[in-house]
């Protein structure tokens, strides 16, 4: 099958909340196989309101429209880039030093003070006034998001044979964020060597991926070749990160993924993107699932998601 029309496979995950027996398992089976092939699928019927999402990204250019030292007030560097506002070129992937071309704003889960599973760093959310419906608009749309995973990590359970409460209680009041992002124009800005988003692994359990607004993601498949990923309205792009590979040790791959800059100058246009990380519980322990250990392949040692996590935002200079 050639790059131009090689696809990911897409599910509906109405089928799975709502379905008949055979339509549960065949979203499990479909949905697992997806992920375990190409790390990636698309799911449609996931339930979040198409106009929450419009609203959203309205709120989102809003804000990437202010000026920069406005935008820059709501940069916090002790929060490591977890909350609120992170600037332009400040964020690289992994073993890269050039910054990505994109600026972007972090949501996170509001958990009161005292609450067991609350983080240590970057624990509450700052809202941006100028844009009073920010806030409001990107609460609701983490919380269908952090819905909708719940439901996903069920069936991952279900795909190996597992307790089905056992990927979505790691990410129970976990330190999910949403990430919504600003890859303004090559000819407004750039650094050079740089790309929108260099080649990358997520670091977290899964990604939920609302529609982008202009084209450039791609995945890497297992024999080697970038293909586009269309993120279509009405359509979520799932994909696996680094923690679902380690604690299911390697049989759901973390895919390497970009966003390449546009091709010429007449796409040389804005895009925005609003993923949605979702994360364990800080002092969640990541270790292989028994049923994935085998002589030849007993994974990685045992570590805390919040001692990953900080590993990760190290390598990708967030953190110190």
């Amino acid at each position: 099958m050639s790059r131009a029309t090689r696809r990911i496979p897409l599910v509906n995950l109405s089928h799975y909340r709502s379905g008949t027996p055979e339509e549960r398992a065949r979203f499990v089976r479909v949905f697992g196989d997806a992920l375990k092939e190409f790390g990636f699928v698309s799911v449609e019927g996931h339930g979040i309101d198409d106009g929450l999402i419009r609203r959203t990204y309205a709120d989102v250019e809003s804000f990437f429209h202010l000026p920069e030292q406005v935008k820059h007030r709501y940069h916090v560097p002790e929060f490591g880039g977890q909350r609120a506002y992170t600037p332009f070129g400040k964020e690289h992937a992994k073993n890269r030093t050039v910054g990505d071309l994109k600026e972007f704003w972090h949501v996170g889960r509001d958990l009161p003070e005292g609450h067991p599973r609350r983080p240590d760093t970057a624990a509450y959310n700052i809202w941006p006034e100028e844009v009073p419906s920010f806030r409001t608009h990107t609460l609701a749309l983490y919380r269908a998001l952090d819905e909708a995973a719940a439901l996903m990590l069920r069936a991952v359970a279900e795909y190996f044979g597992i307790e089905r409460n056992t990927f979505s209680d790691m990410a129970q009041d976990g330190t999910s964020v949403l990430r919504v992002i600003h890859y303004p124009p090559l000819k407004e800005k750039f650094i050079p060597g740089a790309v929108r988003a260099a080649e990358h692994e997520d670091i977290n359990l899964l990604t939920l991926l609302c529609e982008g607004t202009a084209s450039g993601l791609e995945l890497l498949t297992r024999d080697g070749e970038w293909i586009p990923v269309d993120t279509l309205r009405g359509q979520i792009v799932v994909d696996s990160g680094d923690m679902m590979s380690r604690v299911t040790n390697g049989v759901i791959p973390s895919t390497t993924h970009r966003v390449v800059n546009p091709p010429s100058a007449a796409e040389d246009n804005t895009r925005y993107s609003m993923p949605f990380f979702v994360h364990p519980y800080p002092e969640c322990v990541l270790k292989p699932l028994e049923c994935t250990v085998t002589p030849d392949n007993p994974g990685q040692p045992p570590i805390t998601a919040d001692a990953f996590l900080k590993q990760r935002l190290r390598e990708i200079g967030l953190i110190k």
